[in-house]
């Protein structure tokens, strides 16, 4: 009887302990849990919440984590009323570290920092200051942006080209600058002569008026458009291909996409029947090297709470695709970006 009481209550001691690891466990891998909330857009956007998503699938493959409460997961926002629901899912269900995916959420990211002091908050492309619990995140998107101008002015065959921005802010006015100063600058080197139309659709949503605006810029003469303008800029890739089908592969409108590659959407036949693509390149704003490191650091305990992070050409966070560019553009582009990493190119905003 004494020894079955033994053998119990060794059973009992062994169960208990395997609990209290497993609790220790589960704590353990929540506090290194992060969360993603969308900015209105899902994670199949084909830029910010897509390459945050890959960040977040990178840092899971690292750590050995899974998607679900005690490694990695999405809030799927449908309008800017869902952010602050989203946010308090996110604490609700523990997780840790939360990223608010674009610069419509900083007053929703900044609101929940102090209501949540306890848990980590990182507000993607804005700056949110005085909260100790907030890591925010910018690019250098005028580095890229000049590359993208760099090879637009070697592409160039008519001597204008166009940029499409969504609203204007810093950070959109930051491609226009940089893409700018990429064409004049290059332009000069070549003795070349181009002119650049600018115009803004006045939001990330229109996707009628971006078709517009590119329709009128293509009509004066602008042989490639690069753009800033999110959502909306599908207006641009429907109006190439609306002209582009209609013509030769070889006469065709050039897109430069922007945040992610955005080549897929370039696909179309052109005159005759010909598969073809119209996307010359894509400037690459590298959330996903942003969303991993700071993730990384978190699981490390050692947060950037407090801080400003830039992400630029140095870090790989901002970069040219190769694309379908020229050789010699790309040779261009190439030098040019060496030159921005020597200080010898100053992009001027």
């Amino acid at each position: 009887m004494k020894f079955k009481k033994a053998i119990l209550l060794i059973l009992l001691t062994a169960t208990t302990l395997t609990g209290c690891a497993n609790q220790n466990k589960a704590e353990n891998s929540s506090s290194k849990s992060i969360a993603l909330i969308t900015d209105g857009s899902g994670i199949n956007d084909h830029s910010f919440n897509q390459s945050a998503w890959e960040g977040f699938k990178d840092y899971g493959q690292e750590y050995k984590l899974n998607q679900g409460r005690n490694g990695y997961q999405y809030f799927q926002s449908k309008n800017s009323g869902d952010f602050s629901k989203n946010i308090a899912k996110a604490v609700k269900t523990k997780y840790q570290t939360i990223f608010g995916i674009g610069y419509k959420l900083k007053d929703d990211i900044s609101t929940a920092a102090k209501r949540y002091p306890n848990k980590n908050f990182v507000i993607i492309d804005d700056v949110i200051k005085n909260h100790k619990n907030v890591a925010s995140v910018t690019f250098r998107k005028d580095e890229g942006a000049y590359l993208a101008g760099v090879v637009a002015a070697s592409e160039c065959k008519t001597g204008r080209v166009g940029f499409i921005g969504g609203s204007k802010s810093g950070i959109i006015n930051s491609f226009s600058s940089g893409f700018t100063q990429g064409v004049q600058d290059q332009a000069k080197k070549m003795h070349k002569k181009i002119t650049v139309f600018h115009q803004y659709v006045g939001n990330f949503t229109d996707t009628n008026k971006a078709k517009s605006i590119a329709s009128g810029m293509y009509g004066k003469g602008a042989d490639i458009i690069f753009h800033a303008a999110g959502g909306a800029g599908n207006g641009l890739f429907k109006e190439a291909k609306f002209i582009n089908q209609a013509r030769p592969a070889k006469d065709k409108v050039w897109v430069i996409g922007v945040d992610a590659d955005q080549s897929d959407l370039g696909n179309y036949f052109a005159k005759g029947g010909q598969e073809a693509n119209f996307v010359l390149t894509s400037v690459i704003t590298g959330v996903n090297v942003a969303t991993k490191d700071i993730a990384s650091q978190a699981y490390q305990d050692n947060f950037p709470a407090g801080k400003k992070l830039v992400y630029g050409l140095r870090s790989g966070a901002v970069s040219l695709l190769p694309g379908q560019i020229d050789p010699n553009a790309w040779k261009n582009a190439q030098i040019a970006k060496q030159k921005i990493l020597a200080g010898k190119i100053k992009i001027k905003n």
